[in-house]
């Protein structure tokens, strides 16, 4: 096993506040909201009850070749932009392809394609139906498309945890390269799942926010008058490697991925276990594995998806790891501008908490009118300066399930 630690140096992400990272970053700081309401037909053809999401600010068809995007569904094609984005900027590391892995997950997967291929049978017969329609369906077509782009031959993973997906796969891919089962390993996760059928049933269990009169402030976590989290898609990838090789070939390091942690609740399908410990467990285990004390836990990128019910746990979780120090930590719950990306909400909230370290702030969590009493936590509506000296950062994500997965991240 490797002794050296593992560092992140790419990041790419496609979402509802920007095309790449810098730019959804710099949205993110100013205050932006991805929130608005969905211009299709089959909203009111289906009489919806919500009518906004939090639709990526790009299209990802836009930015690919035809051809390819021809043969991925949209939740494969924002994978491969953000792959692509992260490879590009993290030098394209010279590896063989043996020693090149690929972890890129999904909550849901190709949903658009299996559904509009349900409709083509129905109406049109069997025949009609594409011949690539289960290539594109599958849960993995989007860790199959990012290796065959990048010719990785070392292993392509996907992980489908729900919510908890793509952090999950960020540090499964840690301890491959722990394990030195590669030396170089992207991961992420992608979702595109904005579609009548998810929207539907996602209202039908009370789950999503109702302010169809103002979209763009619906998600609001922490909020007292938080009414549930906002449909967003998109995806987020970063590049992961060893520090002595990534220092080796000169590479510029953003932040080193320290500990990891992965709990189940075994407590409910939907709801969080209400004391939130299997999540306070998972970050517990981050630490451990950090070799760190949560008193030096400089910031919080909390999974906050802004339900009533979620919000609470996740902050019992943190109280009873923290105690009342977690009242001085600064907090961001970055789904207020993004929306919820489901099994791509944990590797974007990574990418955000890596910037976070870079360049020493906190982003600003919008939206909230009157902080809930019941969840005091240091949240602010503008940028805030994190404590000068070395980060570390914690990353949360939860998903239906019961499944819990944390990163913690640290300055090198």
């Amino acid at each position: 096993m490797t002794m050296s630690r593992i560092v992140v140096t790419g990041i790419g992400a496609s979402t509802p506040i920007g095309g790449t990272a810098s730019d959804s970053w710099a949205a993110l700081l100013d205050g932006a909201s991805g929130v608005s309401s969905l211009e299709f037909d089959w909203v009111a053809q289906n009489d919806l009850p919500v009518t906004f999401a939090a639709q990526a600010a790009v299209r990802p068809d836009s930015v690919l070749e035809r051809p390819e995007a021809k043969r991925l569904d949209p939740s494969a094609q924002f994978a491969l932009v953000a792959a692509r984005e992260a490879w590009a900027d993290a030098g394209s590391p010279e590896v063989e392809p043996e020693r090149l892995g690929v972890d890129f997950a999904t909550g849901i997967g190709g949903l658009w394609t299996l559904l509009d291929a349900w409709d083509t049978l129905r109406e049109k017969g069997p025949r009609r139906v594409m011949p690539m329609t289960v290539p594109m369906l599958m849960p993995n077509a989007a860790a199959a498309a990012v290796s065959m782009h990048l010719n990785a031959r070392a292993y392509a993973r996907t992980v489908a945890s729900a919510c908890a997906s793509s952090t999950e796969s960020i540090v499964n891919a840690v301890e491959h390269l722990r394990l030195g089962l590669a030396d170089v390993v992207i991961a992420g996760g992608a979702e595109s799942a904005i579609h009548p059928l998810t929207m539907a049933a996602f209202s039908s269990m009370q789950a999503l926010s109702k302010r169809n009169d103002d979209p763009a402030t619906a998600s609001r976590p922490y909020s007292i008058d938080r009414d549930g989290f906002v449909m967003g898609e998109g995806a987020a990838a970063v590049v992961l490697e060893r520090e002595d090789d990534a220092r080796a070939r000169g590479a510029k390091i953003y932040a080193a991925v320290v500990g990891g942690g992965i709990t189940a609740d075994s407590y409910h399908i939907t709801a969080p276990e209400p004391e939130g410990l299997g999540a306070s467990r998972a970050v517990r285990l981050a630490l451990e594995e950090a070799d760190a004390s949560p008193d030096d836990v400089t910031h919080i990128n909390a999974h906050a998806t802004s339900t009533p019910t979620g919000d609470i746990a996740e902050y019992r979780a943190l109280r009873s790891v923290f105690g009342d120090r977690v009242h001085e930590i600064p907090v961001s719950a970055t789904k207020a501008s993004t929306g919820h990306l489901l099994g791509g909400t944990g590797a974007l909230e990574a990418v955000f908490a890596i910037l976070a370290i870079r360049d020493g702030i906190a982003p600003p969590t919008i939206n909230i009118s009157t902080q809930d009493p019941e969840i005091p936590l240091r949240v602010s509506g503008t940028v805030s300066p994190l404590p000068s000296g070395d980060q570390l950062v914690i990353s949360n994500s939860f998903g239906f399930g019961g499944h819990n997965a944390v990163a913690a991240f640290a300055s090198v």
